[in-house]
C-alpha cells in the first residue's frame, strides 16, 4: 500500500459517507482528500524539509499527517507528554524547520494556516537538515524514558504495510466506527486507529483528548471514555494496560451496562497479562492483547475473535516474522525500521526486542520480561520482574507494581494502590494472595508503599505507562534498603 493508494480508497467512499467524525464537523472521503492535497501543497510551498506537530486530537492532527506524506516531508508528531526539553531535543535532532501549532511557536515565523477548518499557525525557521536514513516519512521518538529519546526513522511504506496487515487482519469483526483514544503521536494509535480505519474503510472518531478522559500526561477518567464509546457507538477502541485497569475497575463498581456496540478493545504498550483480560471481559469490554515496539513500525502480534489465548500476545501479523534466539531473546523482521536519528547506518534483518518470551506450539508469542531487568537473587535464582509485577496487578488493588531484588536474600516491591483509600492492610492480603500463585523464589517478601504517584510527568513511568525502574529506585532507596535488611517473611 501507497500513501496514493490509500487516499485513492478513502476518495472511493460514497460521498457523504464519514471518514472524520469530529467535534464540531463530519468530514466525508472526497473533502478529507481535498484538505490532504492542500496542505500537502502549502507545506512543498513552504519549502520545509521537516515539519513537527504539536496538537491535540481532532481531524487536523489526521490532515497534517497524511498532507506531510503526500508532500514527501518527514512528520514529527511532538507528543505532548514530552516535556518542553524533550521537545526541544526532538526538534533539533529531527532538523525540524517547520511547525503545524495552535499558536505561534518561539523561534518559528508565523504564518496563518487553516486546516481541516482549524485556525493553526505553520511556522518556518531555518535550520540545519538532519542525519537521518534516506527514505525516512516520520521520526517517531521513542516514549521518553530519558531527556533525550531517541527517534526510530521509518519509511511510509513500512507504516502502510502494517497498517494494510492489521486492516485485514480485523475485517472479519465489520468495524464501522473507531474512537480513537490515545495521543495520536503515538505510533500504536496513528497506524491501528487511523491508517488501518482509512484502509479499511471505517469511520474515525476523533475528539480532543478531554473528550475520551485524557487530561494532561497521565490523567484519566475512565466514566468519561465509557461515556464517550457509548454516547459515538464505537466498535472499536485502543487503550495502555493502566487506562484498561482503571476503566474495567470504573465499570465493575458502578455496575455499567454493557456497551452493545463495542467489538473490540486492543490493548498494547506494556504486559497486560490473563488477569485483566479477563476482568475487563467480565466487564462487558472484549479486551485483546497485542504487541509491538516502534523499531518495527508498532504492532506485530495480536490476539482476535477466534484466534485468542489470553496470556499471550497473539499470533504474528501477515507483515511480521518472530523467532526465539537461543536466550529466548525475541527477535522481529518484516517490517524495520530505517535506522534512528543522528545513527543512519542499516540494521541485521533480525532485530533483537530485548524481550525475553516464547511461541507455543499454535503459534502465540508468549513475553516473559525484559532481557535487561532479569534480576539474580542471592539464592542464585533468575527472576524477570516484570512476572512478578503482572501477578501483582491481577490483585485489584493494586494499579502498578515494580520489583527489586538484585543479588538480595528475596524480593521487594513499590506499590501503587488502585485508590488513595486502600489500607496497607488490604495491600499486604493483595501481595499475599499474588505471592500464593508464584513460587517460593519468586515471591515478595516486603513492600514499600509509594511515595510519588505512578506518572510520566512524575518521573516515575513512560507515557505507556512502563516504570522507570531507575529513579522509582532512587525515590524508595532508604525505604527499600531498609526492607532489605530486615529478616524477611517469605510466604510459603
Amino acid at each position: 500500500m501507497s500513501v496514493d493508494a490509500l487516499l485513492d480508497r478513502v476518495a472511493a467512499r460514497s460521498r457523504g459517507e464519514p471518514a472524520l467524525i469530529g467535534p464540531d464537523a463530519t468530514i466525508d472521503g472526497t473533502a478529507l482528500v481535498q484538505a490532504v492535497e492542500h496542505l500537502a501543497a502549502a507545506l512543498a510551498r513552504s519549502g520545509g524539509r521537516t515539519v513537527a506537530t504539536l496538537l491535540d486530537n481532532g481531524p487536523a492532527w489526521i490532515v497534517a499527517d497524511l498532507a506531510a506524506l503526500r508532500a514527501g516531508v518527514v512528520h514529527v508528531p511532538l507528543p505532548a507528554f514530552f516535556t518542553s526539553a524533550q521537545r526541544v531535543h526532538a526538534m533539533a535532532a529531527a532538523g525540524v524547520d517547520a511547525i503545524l501549532a495552535p499558536v505561534p511557536i518561539a523561534g518559528f515565523e508565523p504564518r496563518a494556516c487553516a486546516v481541516a477548518g482549524t485556525a493553526l499557525q505553520l511556522g518556518i525557521r531555518s535550520a540545519a537538515p538532519a542525519t537521518m536514513p534516506e527514505g525516512t516519512a516520520k521520526v517517531t521518538f521513542t516514549s521518553g524514558t530519558t531527556g533525550a529519546p531517541k527517534g526510530v526513522c521509518l519509511s511510509s511504506a513500512t507504516m502502510l504495510a502494517v497498517a494494510r496487515s492489521l486492516a485485514d487482519a480485523m475485517a472479519p469483526l465489520a468495524i464501522e466506527r473507531h474512537l480513537v483514544a490515545l495521543p495520536l503521536p503515538v505510533l500504536l494509535e496513528n497506524l491501528a486507529g487511523v491508517y488501518a480505519p482509512l484502509w479499511h474503510g471505517s469511520g474515525i472518531v476523533v475528539p480532543p483528548l478531554r473528550v475520551v478522559g485524557v487530561t494532561g500526561s497521565s490523567a484519566f477518567d475512565p466514566a468519561t471514555l465509557d461515556a464517550t464509546v457509548q454516547r459515538e457507538r464505537a466498535n472499536s477502541v485502543i487503550t495502555l494496560p493502566q487506562m484498561l485497569r482503571a476503566w474495567t475497575a470504573w465499570r465493575l463498581a458502578a455496575a455499567a451496562t454493557s456497551a452493545d456496540a463495542l467489538r473490540f478493545v486492543a490493548v498494547g504498550g506494556a504486559a497486560v497479562g490473563r488477569a485483566l483480560i479477563g476482568q475487563a471481559r467480565a466487564a462487558g469490554l472484549p479486551a485483546y492483547e497485542g504487541y509491538g515496539l516502534s523499531e518495527a513500525a508498532s504492532v506485530q502480534t495480536l490476539n482476535l475473535p477466534g484466534a485468542d489465548r489470553p496470556g499471550s500476545v497473539g499470533r504474528a501479523l501477515s507483515h511480521a516474522r518472530i523467532r526465539v534466539a537461543a536466550d529466548s531473546e525475541i527477535e522481529i523482521a518484516g517490517t524495520p525500521m530505517l535506522g534512528y536519528v543522528g545513527d543512519p547506518r542499516r540494521r541485521d534483518e533480525w532485530w533483537p526486542t530485548g524481550d525475553l518470551g516464547e511461541i507455543d506450539a499454535d503459534g502465540f508469542v508468549h513475553v516473559r520480561g525484559r532481557k535487561k531487568h532479569v534480576l539474580i537473587t542471592g539464592f542464585g535464582r533468575n527472576v524477570s520482574p516484570e512476572w512478578v509485577e503482572t501477578a501483582m496487578r491481577s490483585s485489584p488493588p493494586i494499579a502498578q507494581a515494580v520489583i527489586f531484588g538484585d543479588g538480595a536474600p528475596a524480593l521487594t516491591a513499590v506499590l501503587w494502590p488502585a485508590r488513595a483509600d486502600v489500607s496497607d492492610a488490604v495491600l499486604d492480603a493483595a501481595v499475599a494472595a499474588a505471592n500464593a500463585e508464584l513460587p517460593d523464589y519468586a515471591r515478595v517478601a516486603h513492600w514499600v508503599r509509594a511515595m510519588v504517584a505512578f506518572a510520566p510527568d512524575a518521573g516515575t513511568c513512560t507515557a505507556n505507562g512502563r516504570p522507570l525502574r531507575d529513579a522509582i529506585e532512587h525515590i524508595h532507596a532508604a525505604a527499600l534498603a531498609a526492607a532489605q535488611t530486615r529478616e524477611f517473611d517469605v510466604v510459603q
